[in-house]
């Protein structure tokens, strides 16, 4: 099993992390609902990337410049290290390797109904092509004087339309890809050449005329 695979070959990483982030005060692991297939609500984990009781203390998405977030989140949100405990996810099978991102329940209540037909019918997952687009989200954020507000009004259409292309896109070969490419990412590199598919599907949606020019391929 990949996910079992990975857990082993990443356990060092996974515990060096974990001592990491008990230079800040709080657990380890941060876990939140999220809504998976057919509707089905469970817990997704991260590593904690910011202050206990994060919720509490201000809005549902995270700019860059984030007071919540702690000196050791800082590093795990720039290399995506913070996913790497959805592998438990995928063990548990609330979530696949490749798929689109889950969301809270607030943010899917706001999806059109066609999306969550669509989008709900599929696994999440912890990539997609989505992934490659916005690691830079929270600095998009951190320029916005709502961030709340551009992320459902900006942010979050553009993922929707690239979670759609995903699932009609989808394919074994096309998950080896996504997955190279997410790994490649992760240390630095400019993977994008793996998935011509990605660079199809943001022609199109500059097309729409729906595009905002915060966000490119990087």
């Amino acid at each position: 099993m990949a996910a079992l695979l990975g857990l082993t070959l990443l356990s060092p990483l996974l515990v060096i992390t974990s001592l990491l982030i008990k230079t800040d005060k709080g657990p380890v692991l941060f876990k939140q609902p999220r809504v998976g297939r057919n509707g089905k609500v469970f817990n997704i984990y991260k590593f904690r990337s910011m202050v206990p009781d994060a919720h509490k203390l201000g809005a549902m998405v995270t700019a860059e410049h984030d007071p919540r977030i702690t000196r050791a989140g800082k590093i795990l949100r720039k290399t995506k290290m913070d996913e790497l405990p959805q592998l438990f996810n995928v063990l548990k099978g609330d979530m696949s390797l490749v798929g689109p991102r889950p969301e809270v329940p607030y943010y899917v209540e706001q999806w059109p109904e066609q999306d969550r037909n669509i989008l709900l019918s599929v696994r999440p997952g912890i990539t997609d092509y989505a992934t490659f687009l916005y690691n830079d989200e929270q600095a998009v954020l951190a320029r916005a004087d709502d961030p709340e507000k551009t992320y459902i009004t900006e942010v979050m259409p553009h993922k929707l339309y690239l979670y759609r292309q995903y699932v009609q896109d989808q394919g074994f070969w096309l998950d080896i890809r996504i997955l190279m490419g997410t790994l490649l990412k992760m240390i630095g590199f400019k993977p994008e050449f793996l998935i011509p598919e990605l660079k199809s599907c943001l022609e199109r949606y500059n097309q729409s005329g729906t595009t905002d020019s915060s966000f490119s391929q990087k």
